[in-house]
């Protein structure tokens, strides 16, 4: 720790704090354009000078000096800095005249008006007038893809973008270029980005030289209501923030959250809003004379009361999908086991999982911010960059602070960080346990290795065994041990953790998703689009849901729901955390919340449902499963069900792991609803042709 006075107050902070740290610390308002707490030191726009007692007679940059460079008086005197004094103030005002030289002071059709850290620094820091009359430099805007768009004219060459790309994206596609007058910043060939972050360089740009395509001149920041939500755009769960205006969400940004996302969201989070104003249910329909017609909710409910009637309960089956909320899956089990069934799943990939395992054999255990402590990695089955990019660049980061061996199992590509390919399927992972592989000692050495298993290994015929010999090798090499558990399960799904939790399984006798499709009667489809239907010989399928996807194209009834923005839904993200969502906006024309569906159609069937409004839902959810409860946290899991896994040994087949996300941008029904996602899947799928040839 270090002492030293700001502005005359005494303070102690850490001693690998930057003035700029220590200033903000001690409560004093520093400006600054090109520092960011989470990216490199460049030093380059010089707008948060200070001045530092005993040091140069001029104003030092404050983000680019560390508490430890300054010394204090030749008596013990504390080192002293002073953020307000005439020296600052002039300072501050002279770096300003010079960033506004060539800035255009187009505010009025600025994307970032009211947003913009220069018009609020201008206003706070700046002077009103200017000595330059000369004419401003003009730079070509660059086209770097359908996300975001450019207005160089607005760069203040401040290289955040750049930083973050090389930094925490990985890939250097943003740089400057040029000297002087001609400096600029490009991606060079002036090709689209191809990072799934790059979104994020838009929250980053501390001017309006790089906003968001698709909201450009759409709305202004006032306009909007800003409601803080969860993404379930995969299992990570990252923190967002949905802006609407009336009905309409106009955009989503991140939130800060250190456990999970830190400040950054994937480009599927940021870019899907268009998706939820297209391919939309708002009207239930019945399917006659072999073709969806509409009808009334009456007529829809009583299609299904004379299905159900017809039948037994063991031809009743339900299936939910993959941005179901918890809510929604425990109304719809309560209905389905009211009608005498246990035929219930909510892996629609077939994955072994189990919940009669322990919740410790399906989640990710060392937690995502726990990546920070592992120093050595092995990734079984998996692509974190498409399955969870957030979660990717958390390895990345720990992966930069070096000592940090990383090994892969399946598919090879491009990571955004470097690692040692062990090869493709079951084999290579037997010889890690039998203690034959020279990785096996690596990961053994590592004093918290870390194992990380994707569906892509869990949804094949031999994922139990696959469970079972990755639970094996972790208990062999030290993954799993006193304070330290690093076995984790990486989710692509934001229902699945939730349905686990709920049992939502098949129980006894009852049988799995891929098996309802041709064994059941009726057969529920809680927003459930990723299943091959060309098998499916159910007599009537009810689809509960928000888009007019995969499922609703082979239902007989659809019952119009609300997404995820629309409803207030708790989801648990892949380490096990409960998080809710709140809602930002209203369901279009008919559609309902989907747990408020199942609970009218319940007093339909004459099996009404024991809750009249979501309160009293949740209630009878807490009184049945506790740690839902407990929002943004872990419940504590016990390690010693993974070494009862490992006992559980089956046999596994030669093919390889691949991992179950092929195209990124659609993955679930209101991406492939979004004209923005399709566009950035054509420029990828695009890129890797070109790359191929």
């Amino acid at each position: 720790m270090a002492k030293l006075r700001i502005d005359g107050n005494e303070i102690e902070v850490p001693d690998h704090f930057t003035l700029l740290q220590a200033c903000e610390d001690a409560g004093a308002e520093v400006p600054r354009f090109c520092f960011h707490e989470r990216l490199s030191v460049a030093g380059n726009c010089r707008m948060c000078l200070v001045e530092v007692k005993g040091g140069p007679p001029k104003p030092q940059a404050s983000c680019a000096m560390s508490v430890r460079d300054i010394r204090g008086g030749p008596n013990g005197e504390l080192p002293e800095v002073f953020t307000n004094t005439p020296m600052v103030k002039k300072a501050r005002e002279g770096v300003m005249e010079f960033l506004l030289i060539n800035h255009p002071l187009d505010c009025p059709i600025c994307d970032q008006g009211g947003e913009c850290d220069l018009q609020d620094q201008a206003m706070a820091f700046g002077i009103d007038t200017s000595r330059y009359q000369e004419d401003k430099r003009a730079v070509e805007d660059k086209y770097i893809g359908p996300l975001v768009k450019t207005v160089m004219n607005r760069c203040i060459h401040c290289t955040r973008c750049v930083r973050f790309t090389t930094e925490v994206a990985g890939i250097s596609e943003l740089g400057l270029i040029g000297r002087g007058e001609d400096a600029e910043i490009t991606t060079y060939l002036e090709q689209a980005m191809t990072s799934e972050l790059q979104g994020n360089v838009v929250d980053l740009c501390p001017v309006g030289a790089l906003t968001s395509k698709p909201f450009a001149f759409t709305a202004r920041p006032w306009e909007l209501n800003k409601t803080e939500s969860i993404d379930v755009m995969d299992a990570v769960g990252s923190a967002i923030r949905v802006d609407t205006r009336g009905r309409e969400v106009m955009r989503i940004l991140p939130r800060v959250n250190e456990a999970i996302n830190e400040e950054w969201i994937s480009d599927k989070s940021r870019f899907i809003w268009d998706g939820l104003k297209t391919q939309r249910l708002d009207r239930p329909y019945v399917r006659r004379d072999g073709r969806l017609q509409p009808a009334t909710w009456a007529e829809a409910f009583g299609a299904i009361k004379a299905a159900v009637g017809a039948t037994s309960g063991e031809k009743i089956g339900a299936i939910s999908g993959d941005l179901a909320s918890v809510e929604e899956m425990y109304a719809l089990s309560e209905l389905v086991k009211s009608l005498g069934s246990v035929n219930l799943d909510c892996r629609q990939d077939g994955a072994a999982l189990d919940p009669s395992l322990g919740r410790a054999s399906y989640l990710f255990n060392p937690t995502i911010s726990g990546i920070d402590q592992a120093d050595a990695l092995l990734i079984i089955g998996a692509n974190p960059r498409f399955e969870a990019a957030i979660l990717n660049a958390r390895i990345r980061k720990r992966w930069r602070r070096g000592k940090f061996p990383i090994g892969v199992i399946g598919e090879p590509g491009e990571l955004r960080y470097s690692y040692d390919y062990l090869g493709g399927g079951p084999d290579t992972l037997k010889d890690l346990v039998d203690g034959t592989h020279a990785f096996a000692d690596v990961l053994k050495n590592a004093a918290k290795p870390m194992i990380i298993i994707g569906q892509g290994a869990l949804s094949r015929t031999d994922g139990a065994g696959v469970l079972a010999s990755a639970a094996k090798l972790a208990g062999s090499v030290g993954a799993v041990a006193e304070g330290w558990n690093g076995f984790a399960v990486l989710h692509t799904a934001a229902s699945r953790v939730g349905g686990l939790d709920l049992g939502f399984v098949p129980g006894a006798k009852g049988v799995n998703a891929a098996e309802m499709l041709t064994a059941m009667d009726v057969l529920f489809l809680l927003g459930a689009d990723e299943l091959d239907f060309t098998a499916k010989k159910a007599k009537l399928t009810v689809y509960i849901g928000s888009h007019g996807d995969n499922g609703a194209h082979h239902a007989d009834v659809i019952l119009p729901a609300a997404a995820y923005t629309e409803k207030s839904g708790t989801w648990v993200n892949t380490e096990g955390r409960v998080q809710m969502g709140n809602r930002a906006g209203f369901a279009p024309g008919d559609a309902r919340e989907d747990w408020a569906i199942i609970r009218a159609l319940s007093d339909v069937l004459g099996k009404k449902l024991p809750f009249d409004s979501l309160s009293e839902l949740r209630v009878r959810l807490y009184a049945a499963f506790p740690h839902f409860a407990a929002i943004d946290e872990i419940a504590e899991t016990d390690s010693a069900q993974i070494a009862a896994v490992a006992k559980k040994a089956g046999k596994m087949n030669k093919s390889g792991f691949a991992s179950p996300v092929k195209d990124f941008y659609l993955t679930n029904p209101i991406a492939r609803a979004s004209a923005v996602m399709a566009e950035c899947s054509a420029l990828a799928r695009n890129n890797f042709k070109v790359a191929a040839e």
